[in-house]
């Protein structure tokens, strides 16, 4: 009897599991009762009804040994706190810039920077909107201009960067408006709403010089910054041989400077950052921190928190932790496009993104393609997703009317070292059941829309 040889060899997640939390089985039954309950959007679900949550990273890693017994030395002294010290010896080693204010998370740091920076008629460009981002800005007083490139809205181009900024629709929009409009440039990376696609440092490096060029800040969204320097290593020409960390600091010094939603890349449930280079901007922040979210040595957070951040920062950049957390998503989309599930080409970083308009093609854009995916896999499963589409994008400010985004998208987001490839295994399983069925699902009929960032409260029932 001839003997299998190895052809290959498997991977194993770089952790083993020390504590675990039982999660709820549901009936069919229960599942529709829930869903209809929570007006069919995902964020109003109750999490004890959720089997395996995919709806965000932000928040729901899970913090390793070393980071929890960081918590156990938490100096919870109102100022002056040791772990805001370590915290921000960190985010200079690491980061590279030697000014920093904490913050309770990134959505306070965007509310800030957006404060400090815009005088009302200026015009923000980015690499493509991210909902709470561009909210800050424009109530700021500032325009959004998506200036990515085009293949950013094209899901199934295969271009390696496809968060990159398109370098002449930038510099159109300078001539357009006048430099002295446009206080900073925003760049993401990777960019969430493109399907978690990466810039490159080609590309950031003509940006910072366009920048220069004009005398406009360059700003950067670091939310989820050590994914886009695992790409840069895998897929761009010069990096191979550099280590993530080299990488990283490179990338954050082209920028003035930095925000940060710290519940992603650094592992931890709470905590933000602003870090810049800029002493004024530096200044403003911190008198600003301490009227919006505590003094400026806590900003809004535990002493045990800066120091699970600190911790954070360190575990995060290390190549096995990344190489585990891009894999599991690879494994994840390459396992749907077996079963012909359309999804955002190449695979990003954080998660996989659904093709609704073309998983859905009979439901029209007005009838919420995505927000109706999203509560079908739910209720076949239980399993949580989140729609990125017309809901997410909202209405134009102006006319009152949908945006209509290229883009309808339903996000399957992997938090940190939570789930297992069993997980992974069921939740395609869903999905590629909900497919099978596609042709007898309808679309959703809005009901109750709130005035900001609709995509987390609004409701809505089946046509």
């Amino acid at each position: 009897m001839a003997m299998k040889k190895i052809t290959k060899r498997s991977w194993a997640e770089p952790y083993k599991i020390k504590v675990v939390e039982p999660l709820k089985m549901t009936t069919l039954a229960e599942r529709e009762k829930a869903a209809r309950e929570a007006g069919y959007n995902t964020f109003l679900l109750k999490s004890e009804d959720v089997y395996i949550d995919l709806l965000t990273d932000s928040g729901t890693n899970a913090m390793s040994d070393n980071q929890w017994a960081g918590m156990m030395i938490g100096d919870e002294a109102y100022a002056g706190s040791k772990n805001f010290y370590y915290l921000w010896d960190n985010i200079k080693k690491y980061y590279g810039h030697p000014y920093f204010v904490p913050t309770h998370q990134g959505r306070a740091a965007e509310h800030m920077i957006s404060k400090i920076l815009i005088t009302p008629g200026d015009f923000i460009p980015g690499n493509m909107y991210f909902t709470t981002t561009k909210l800050h800005q424009e109530l700021a007083g500032a325009t959004f201009i998506d200036v990515i490139i085009d293949e950013a809205h094209d899901p199934y181009s295969e271009h390696p960067f496809k968060g990159n900024i398109d370098i002449q629709k930038l510099e159109d929009l300078i001539k357009k408006v006048g430099a002295k409009k446009i206080p900073y440039v925003s760049m993401a990376g990777p960019v969430n709403m493109a399907g978690g696609q990466p810039f490159s440092m080609t590309n950031l490096k003509e940006v910072k010089k366009v920048c220069d060029k004009h005398g406009i800040q360059l700003w950067f969204d670091a939310t989820r910054a050590a994914e886009n320097a695992y790409f840069i290593q895998e897929r761009e020409k010069g990096f191979k041989t550099k280590s993530i960390e080299k990488i990283f600091y490179e990338m954050c010094s082209y920028f003035e400077g930095i925000w940060v939603s710290a519940k992603k890349d650094l592992m931890v449930n709470i905590g933000g950052i602003i870090a810049t280079k800029n002493k004024k901007v530096y200044e403003e922040a911190r008198n600003m921190v301490v009227v919006y979210e505590g003094l400026h040595t806590y900003g809004g957070l535990a002493g045990r928190d800066m120091e699970a951040m600190a911790r954070g920062i360190e575990e995060m950049l290390d190549y096995n932790n990344l190489h585990a957390r891009v894999g599991q998503v690879r494994y994840f989309g390459e396992e749907l496009a077996k079963y012909g599930i359309p999804f955002v080409k190449p695979i990003g970083g954080h998660a996989v993104f659904l093709d609704a308009k073309k998983f859905l093609p009979h439901v029209k854009q007005d009838q919420f393609p995505a927000q109706t995916l999203a509560a079908e896999i739910y209720i076949d499963s239980g399993v949580r997703t989140m729609e990125r589409g017309i809901v997410s994008a909202g209405r134009n400010k102006e006319t009152g009317k949908h945006n209509y985004p290229k883009l309808e998208l339903v996000r399957c987001t992997f938090p940190r070292r939570v789930y297992t490839q069993a997980h992974i295994d069921v939740t395609v399983e869903s999905i590629a059941s909900v497919y099978q069925k596609r042709k007898s699902i309808k679309g959703l009929k809005m009901i109750y829309e709130p005035k900001y960032l609709r995509f987390f409260q609004a409701r809505f029932k089946k046509i």
